[in-house]
């Protein structure tokens, strides 16, 4: 691990076809049984980061429900503000740490609607967040590990960056096809697989119909 940054586990369940959602969105792919294993991965990180367009579809709430332990700090990547004041994440604020992280071309009205709410807002990058500045913040902060569940935008951002140590892959028993649906690694992606880093495959665990994968990276 870099002493520059946390360690990071990027997290998904996929299907056979490697979608995280079908091209409406639908993301309920996890068994009950890879949720309580979810659950308690997320209590034993520092950070569960995720973007704007997870919390667009999803409105999830990001806490830990299903295991014991602790919640950990939420990261918003929102590079313009534009979160909904009802969304889980705005509404719970109070009672889970939260931080939004934004770039500098937020306007002056939305940095006000978040400074109505318990959030600290960390400005990272220009006209867009600037990963591995935003990484050395939260080292500062002492935030040493961050578990990231996506969606596919954000895991290319920290796929193309090298900023990641772990990904834990759950297979789930389906397939959803479509061009637009959407992939566990979205972005431009790599032209040779040459580019594309190395990893070693650590675990596989059979959850019933459903695999995880754990590989780390070489």
């Amino acid at each position: 691990m870099e002493k520059s940054r946390p360690y990071i586990i990027l997290s998904a369940a996929i299907s056979l076809d490697g979608k995280i959602a079908t091209r409406m969105g639908d993301s309920k792919l996890s068994s009950k049984k890879d949720q309580i294993r979810l659950h308690k991965l997320r209590s034993k990180v520092d950070a569960i980061l995720i973007g704007k367009n997870t919390i667009n579809v999803d409105d999830p709430l990001l806490t830990v429900r299903y295991a014991k332990g602790k919640n950990p700090v939420r990261i918003i990547l929102d590079s313009q503000g534009s979160i909904s004041v009802n969304s889980k994440i705005l509404q719970t604020c109070n009672t889970v740490p939260t931080i939004i992280v934004v770039s500098k071309k937020i306007n002056k009205l939305n940095i006000n609607k978040l400074q109505k709410f318990s959030v600290e807002i960390i400005t990272s990058g220009t006209n867009s967040i600037n990963l591995k500045s935003l990484m050395t913040h939260l080292t500062k902060r002492k935030i040493k590990t961050i578990l990231v569940e996506g969606g596919g935008t954000i895991n290319w951002e920290f796929i193309k960056n090298n900023l990641f140590d772990e990904i834990i892959i759950t297979v789930a028993p389906f397939l959803i096809g479509g061009t637009d649906a959407i992939s566990f690694v979205q972005g431009k992606g790599f032209d040779k697989i040459l580019k594309s880093p190395r990893l070693r495959l650590n675990a596989i665990k059979r959850l019933e119909n459903y695999l995880v994968l754990h590989y780390t990276k070489v």
